[in-house]
């Protein structure tokens, strides 16, 4: 008897069912379900008192629309993914151009990059709260020193300082994956164009602004598409270094939301909330595709 007829039918088939299945069952229970039990959430109202939830398919949406703060969080989240995303992609740009050479050595420094990425967000968040630490804080004392900052007004203590400093932690962790994609996209690119262009006497910063840029410009849409999506989502950062606060300066619409389902226990305007963070998501990243013509 053959090796072939001793395995299951299903691991000989050439039909392709078999082998997406797995991976189609873990979509929809951890996909597709989710946001289908949100919608259906969301079309309910919650008794806070009975702890009981009534039918009331617009009640939740209508209050959406009306809640200050969700206005005011809407407002947050694009102002934090906005920054985060333009100091991502300049230092991760300008690291990659440094990294992309054959030099010895410049190999470690490209693995070294990945190491923030092993590291949990809550867990970043961490060690960034106590490095901004007024009493002991590494951050905190040398800004103290160098006069930039006053002990009085502690980084995330302060509502003009608290999102720059939640969002400094992101650009510490995130970053190296903007390096990496860039890299890349570097050292994919042909070097014919480069090499005519030095014949013709162009500098550095002319090949850089109209070969590399121009050459680079799908990669670079594609991973501003995958961070900004991933950006708009931020939750663990807000949640440990400043649970929305000081008020609420930092409150992103994911923070929001976790704030009304766990806090306030209501779930269907909790899953209200965070279906309107999907749908934004999906209309920014639409016009952004639509825009800039970005290909997968």
């Amino acid at each position: 008897m053959s090796k072939r007829a001793l395995l299951p039918r299903w691991l000989t088939s050439e039909h392709p069912l078999p082998w997406l299945f797995p991976v189609t069952s873990l979509l929809i229970v951890f996909g597709l379900y989710p946001v289908l039990y949100s919608l259906w959430l969301s079309f309910y109202k919650r008794n806070p008192a009975t702890r009981k939830e009534k039918f009331m398919p617009s009640w939740n949406w209508e209050k959406l629309i009306s809640d200050e703060r969700v206005w005011d969080a809407v407002q947050i989240t694009f102002t934090y993914a906005l920054l985060a995303l333009a100091i991502q992609l300049i230092l991760g740009l300008s690291i990659a151009l440094l990294l992309d050479t054959d030099k010895k050595g410049f190999g470690v420094l490209r693995a070294l990059m990945t190491l923030p990425l092993v590291v949990p967000p809550a867990v970043t968040g961490m060690m960034f709260l106590l490095m901004y630490d007024s009493s002991f804080g590494v951050i905190s004392n040398s800004l103290y020193a160098l006069n930039l900052l006053s002990p009085t007004a502690p980084i995330l203590g302060t509502g003009s300082t608290a999102l720059l400093g939640v969002i400094i932690a992101d650009v510490w962790q995130w970053t190296p994956f903007m390096v990496l994609i860039m890299l890349a996209g570097l050292r994919a690119l042909p070097k014919e164009p480069f090499e005519a262009a030095s014949i013709d006497g162009a500098t550095g910063f002319q090949s850089f602004i109209f070969l590399t840029l121009p050459m680079m410009s799908k990669i670079i849409a594609l991973a501003v598409l995958i961070r900004g999506i991933d950006l708009f989502r931020i939750y663990d950062y807000v949640k440990v270094m400043t649970d929305s606060g000081p008020g609420t300066a930092t409150e992103t619409l994911t923070a929001y939301a976790g704030t009304v389902y766990f806090k306030s226990a209501n779930f269907p305007y909790a899953s209200t909330v965070a279906l309107a963070t999907l749908i934004l998501v999906l209309v920014t990243a639409s016009i952004f595709i639509k825009v800039f013509k970005v290909r997968f």
